[in-house]
């Protein structure tokens, strides 16, 4: 059986800077992801959307800074597996770990990292008429690329700040752009939705009730006001449903992991309950802090969480490496 000096469970922002981290301070490490392709939300959901929020870069695509992430990752060859997810955790007699996994894999391990951020992720879906039969044909639940969209006249259903992003994002390349939401508030920044008004036509209080082909494409979709029940027909290419995606925890809930909700609980060091095992990102609450849900506040968190169970394998260590950029293994 392989032995490991932490398991990373989760391969997306936070996983993937963990896995860097702790192999930057010398700890064999597995990296277990469940999606095809590493990056999680970053190229599941947001491969073409700029992110800002994360520190030297003043705008970067999501899938480009997933592609960064992953090579960071990959840096003191670590093995990585994915489309794999962890179904159990449990407690050894000299003090590790046995995690297994859902095609019967099983390694042994000091220490755990849950870095899952939402978990396994499927879209949300309204269940409009013919929602299900032009999914790919022209229903669509994310922009994997942009391009995909030129010259298209658009539907997208939702009110957060993803639909409202796309809204802005596809608005300069598409024919037409609406956008339906079921209420007159939108969850996205107020900035964002002053500039949708500007460049979508925008119906709210309507919800989608149907979409219409001719069996290989969209051609039309029904909206509803939902307080008068009238209905509009529009001409449309695609629709973009952007009402959000499910986080499938799997039997985290049944590791006996303290956990408050869908939030796996830790302190300041990032420790669980469980020893020697630890949480970092968007599934993790830290007692006493506010939570933000943010790439950058999972980075520091997840180089805490590391420093901490390196120490705990080899007390002898210190808890502060010391800079990168202070160590031979960076210097050119």
């Amino acid at each position: 059986m392989s032995e490991y000096d932490m398991i990373v469970i989760g391969g997306g922002p936070v996983g993937l800077f963990g896995n860097f981290y702790a192999g930057l301070r010398d700890m064999k490490t597995l990296l277990i992801d469940s999606q095809d392709e590493l990056g999680g939300q970053l190229v599941s959901l947001y491969p073409e959307k700029t992110v800002y929020d994360v520190g030297g870069f003043p705008g970067i695509l999501g899938y480009d800074l997933a592609q960064k992430l992953i090579e960071q990752a990959k840096m003191f060859s670590s093995d990585i597996r994915t489309k794999e997810w962890v179904d159990w955790i449990q407690k050894t007699d000299d003090n590790m770990w046995i995690v297994k996994t859902n095609n019967g894999g099983e390694f042994k391990t000091k220490t755990v990292l849950i870095a899952v951020g939402i978990g396994k992720i499927s879209p949300s879906r309204l269940g409009a008429k013919g929602e299900v039969e032009y999914e790919n044909k022209g229903v669509f639940y994310t922009v994997r690329r942009k391009k995909d969209f030129e010259g298209k006249r658009i539907l997208i259903v939702g009110g957060g700040d993803s639909a409202v992003d796309w809204a802005l994002t596809l608005a300069p390349i598409a024919k037409k752009v609406y956008l339906a939401h079921r209420r007159d508030q939108f969850r996205a920044h107020e900035r964002s939705v002053k500039e949708m008004y500007q460049v979508a036509n925008v119906y709210t209080w309507h919800e989608l009730k149907e979409v219409k082909g001719d069996g290989s494409k969209v051609t039309e979709a029904i909206i509803f006001d939902n307080r008068t029940k009238e209905e509009k027909t529009l001409d449309i290419d695609a629709v973009i449903i952007s009402i959000g995606y499910k986080g499938d925890l799997g039997n985290i809930p049944k590791w006996g992991v303290n956990m408050k909700g869908r939030d796996v609980l830790v302190n300041g060091k990032m420790e669980t309950n469980l020893p020697g095992v630890y949480s970092a990102g968007d599934i993790a609450s830290v007692d006493g802090s506010p939570k933000l849900a943010l790439i950058a506040v999972g980075f520091g968190q997840v180089a805490i969480a590391t420093s901490v169970a390196k120490k705990y394998i080899d007390p002898s260590s210190s808890l502060f490496a010391g800079h990168s950029s202070e160590m031979d293994k960076f210097k050119k």
